[in-house]
């Protein structure tokens, strides 16, 4: 009895001073923390276990989305030189544009000035016409007024429009009446009433004219009377 137990005791201070060096217990004591795995369930048939993703894109199985080739054809290089031609060409015609845009614009400037200072020049033009004596200091200085409004329109490009024995231009003429005439055919133009101006080529004010409807019809011959 009495050496049972000092062997009994022997061996627990055994273990211990194993524990405190660290050595590994002896399989005899040492408790599994360990629980052991439960076997997993058979699968009923009622409910049989479906795929995590039956919809995968990626599947090979599935045939609506295949794989695509991992090394796919590349694009085609554009033509550089024929854009860098497209380009120039381009650019080319948009600075003439400009161009033209700015040299209209410097040209057409003064246009609502130079509209303006026509009726003035339209007064000294019926002055000088309605005057008695040509030879009067006071006309010549009219009409040196008028040389200088003429001179300063021409040369901001301003030309006057010769209406009188022309046919008629709705583009460039403005008809108040037409009136038969004997000596003017018909659509001609037989008297100007105000003087129609250009500014670079285009219509500045259109002619004030009276159209010709030609010769004036006969009166009908009345037999009865002559009777």
């Amino acid at each position: 009895m009495f050496g049972f137990g000092k062997k009994k005791r022997r061996t627990m201070n055994e273990e211990e001073e194993k524990k405190a060096a660290g050595e590994p217990a002896t399989p005899e004591n040492q408790e599994s923390s360990e629980k052991p795995e439960s076997p997993e369930k058979p699968e009923s048939p009622e409910n049989p276990k479906t795929p995590e993703n039956p919809e995968n894109p990626e599947s090979p199985e599935n045939p609506e989305n295949p794989e695509t080739p991992e090394n796919p054809e590349k694009p085609a290089e554009p033509d550089w030189k024929d854009q860098y031609a497209r380009m120039l060409a381009d650019f080319d015609n948009y600075r003439k544009r400009v161009a033209r845009d700015r040299e209209e614009l410097a040209q057409f400037a003064a246009k609502d000035i130079l509209k303006d200072l026509l009726p003035t020049v339209d007064n000294l033009a019926l002055a000088l016409e309605k005057a008695e004596n040509k030879d009067d200091p006071f006309v010549q200085g009219v009409k040196l007024a008028y040389d200088g409004f003429l001179k300063a329109l021409a040369d901001h490009g301003a030309t006057p429009i010769d209406s009188v024995g022309e046919p008629f231009d709705a583009n460039y003429h403005d008809a108040l009446a037409q009136l038969p005439s004997p000596d003017v055919a018909e659509g001609v133009i037989m008297n100007e009433v105000k003087r129609g101006w250009l500014l670079h080529g285009k219509l500045l004010r259109a002619a004030q004219v009276v159209v010709s409807s030609g010769a004036p019809e006969k009166p009908a011959e009345n037999p009865a009377a002559e009777a």
